[in-house]
């Protein structure tokens, strides 16, 4: 993992809610899709779910509202602190962490029955070592079946076309309007991601830039690590099947739950 992404995300904390239209339907949209897709897998409800790169909360909040046990996680104290508070003022009662992917270790329980890496985190992990460390952390925390949810780029395609920019969104609420844009720069299969927010607040424009570095990883890269680190029924779903924002995969943690027959 890069090691700016920390000071990357703590940047940017205050502001992230400004990069949707509306970060409240975000929240629950994302939900309405990601939830059924763990309960169904997992076959019960509520779950003990883990969100291991938490950001401000947006997928925490969602899965908590849905009734689950949720513990957050982020490598960003400013992303953590910023969710803590936002679950506060909903009256959600979800724990916090500050926790690199790679180490868990921190975190008081290894009995989650889903672990969800959303947002496109995982292609932070810019070499094969990040990520294999990233999942076999991820294996610890999960009980024997649990799932493993990640969400990310589809990055099959992307590798095609190395796209250089994205946007620009432009969103209004009232007297507020903001513009949301991004500049890629290229290097082989990684890419700098700069992104760029403008918004005013009365008669004044601010514009603030972020940048990040990512790793175009492939579905073929991300399912074999998953393979190596134990995880089987590997399944990938698509944006033209759910219509969600970005390729969704699943996967199994080996072994039966305890209380199953084998």
């Amino acid at each position: 993992m890069s090691t700016d992404t920390a000071a990357f995300y703590d940047d940017l904390a205050e502001h992230y809610h400004l990069i949707f239209e509306d970060w409240s339907r975000s929240i629950e949209r994302q939900a309405s899709v990601l939830g059924p897709l763990l309960e169904s897998r997992i076959g019960r409800k509520p779950l003990r779910i883990l969100d291991c790169a938490c950001g401000i909360g947006t997928q925490a909040i969602g899965m908590a509202q849905r009734g689950h046990t949720v513990v957050g996680s982020d490598l960003s104290k400013a992303a953590v602190r910023r969710a803590a508070a936002e679950t506060r003022k909903l009256g959600l009662d979800v724990e916090f962490h500050v926790a690199d992917m790679r180490d868990l270790s921190a975190l008081p329980r290894s009995d989650f029955d889903a672990v969800l890496v959303a947002d496109n985190s995982l292609p932070h992990l810019l070499s094969d070592e990040d990520l294999n460390q990233a999942l076999e952390n991820i294996s610890v925390r999960l009980r024997p079946g649990g799932v493993l949810l990640a969400t990310i780029r589809d990055y099959d395609s992307l590798l095609h076309t190395r796209p250089s920019f994205q946007g620009p969104a432009f969103y209004s609420e009232g007297e507020t309007r903001r513009i949301v844009h991004q500049v890629w720069d290229w290097n082989e299969n990684q890419y700098v991601v700069h992104l760029y927010l403008t918004w005013n607040s009365a008669s004044l424009w601010t514009t603030k830039h972020y940048a990040g570095r990512y790793r175009a990883m492939t579905r073929a890269e991300l399912t074999q690590g998953l393979g190596l680190s134990g995880f089987k029924e590997i399944e990938w779903i698509m944006p033209e099947s759910t219509k969600f924002y970005q390729s969704i995969v699943l996967a199994r943690k080996e072994g039966k739950p305890v209380g199953e027959p084998a």
